[in-house]
């Protein structure tokens, strides 16, 4: 078999995983619970669309409150 035919999985596997990461990012943020569910559907919905353009057009910076140090 050809290599390239197996490309679709690990592609796959990389879009879920920022998606993830994504969507963990959008939960852990400031913004108000609708906000979240909205952001949060658009990547689970459209996990390549979504993710560009929450990272393109989400105002990541404003919202993200910093993580705090445990010790």
């Amino acid at each position: 078999m050809h290599p390239a035919t197996y490309s679709g999985g690990f592609f796959g596997l990389i879009i879920l995983i920022l998606d993830l990461i994504a969507i963990f990012e959008v939960l852990n943020s400031n913004r108000n619970v609708t906000s979240k569910l909205l952001w949060s559907l658009l990547i689970f919905l459209f996990p390549i669309l979504g993710l560009i353009l929450y990272f393109l057009f989400a105002g990541r910076e404003e919202h993200n409150s910093g993580y705090e140090s445990i010790a």
